[in-house]
């Protein structure tokens, strides 16, 4: 049986992992929040003590943590990935980091033996748990053949968009551009439809239905309509660190990024003023300035 690993068990990592077992692969997992652990074992994982347990264990690994500094010292750490995985084994980069942090990864690990797919991922909450991610993969043809299994195990769409470790991370730092500035949109058009007293639902209908409805819109309006900002898997904290990994990207290679600049500072505002909240919840800001809150049945006047 192929064994596989995964470190980072929150949102994202969770379904990874669910999907893996759901598979048949023998999954080994780690996380540092106990309660994320626990859960993993309930579902059938092998709680594995630290990540040299999961190295040891796993034929291919899966590194979903939040930042870069994190995903290097789980691979190229004490205890790391790199010192405790047999040679031949596949480290899958699946976290959003800075494709420069990506590439001194790679060169960490040259002469380890061990094969880097560079594979940030798409799809959200909902696609990490149902299996349908989308991935922006990184590296040979062989590797990737050989990791075919274990990807389509959480995939419903795999990219091949590089060979080298970076690759994938410029890719998805360019599509969280696109993202985060399809969010902030969506947050003006509904502080303007309350603002206006045009009721949720009305709106939902014709955005949804329009050339401009997508499942990005679609699911932002459901959530802002049904006052739902918080806990749906969506936490404000990730676009945000996205949209830093995108601008800083546009500084390195001179390209002006006005709209997604202008999208940083939505999300800047929304975690400042809504730190615990999700994505939509920036949407609160805007209506607290206009004093009007988009509700599903009705908009509603707050001053």
């Amino acid at each position: 049986m192929t064994s596989v690993g995964v470190v980072g068990l929150g949102d994202m990592g969770s379904g990874i992992a669910r999907n893996l077992i759901a598979n048949g692969f023998e999954t080994w997992g780690r996380d540092l929040i106990a309660d994320r652990h626990r859960a993993f074992g309930e579902m059938g994982g092998q709680m594995a003590a630290s990540t040299a347990e999961v190295g040891r264990n796993a034929q291919y690994v899966f590194v979903m943590v939040m930042k870069g500094t994190e995903a290097h010292e789980v691979i190229l750490g004490e205890g790391g990935l790199a010192e405790t995985m047999a040679p031949g084994g596949t480290i899958l980069l699946t976290s959003t980091i800075k494709p420069a942090e990506a590439r001194t990864i790679g060169d960490g690990l040259r002469g380890s033996g061990l094969h880097l797919i560079d594979s940030p991922v798409s799809g959200g909450y909902p696609g990490a748990q149902g299996g349908t991610l989308t991935l922006m993969a990184a590296a040979s043809d062989n590797v990737l053949g050989d990791a075919k299994p274990v990807m389509e195990a959480v995939s419903s769409s795999i990219h091949h968009v590089g060979t080298a470790p970076g690759d994938g991370q410029v890719v998805k730092a360019c599509l969280q551009s696109l993202i985060g500035s399809i969010f902030s949109a969506t947050f003006e058009a509904a502080a303007l439809a309350a603002k206006a007293g045009v009721p949720g639902q009305v709106i939902l209908d014709v955005f949804s239905t329009s050339s401009a409805g997508s499942g990005i819109t679609n699911n932002a309006l459901e959530k802002i309509i049904d006052r739902q900002f918080e806990g749906t898997g969506s936490h404000i904290n990730t676009m945000h660190k996205d949209l830093t990994i995108s601008m800083a990207l546009g500084e390195e290679l001179g390209v002006p990024l006005h709209t997604a600049a202008a999208a940083m500072q939505i999300f800047h505002a929304g975690r400042t003023r809504h730190p615990e909240g999700d994505n939509w919840v920036a949407t609160r800001v805007i209506e607290e300035i206009v004093g009007a809150e988009l509700h599903r049945d009705a908009a509603k006047v707050t001053r």
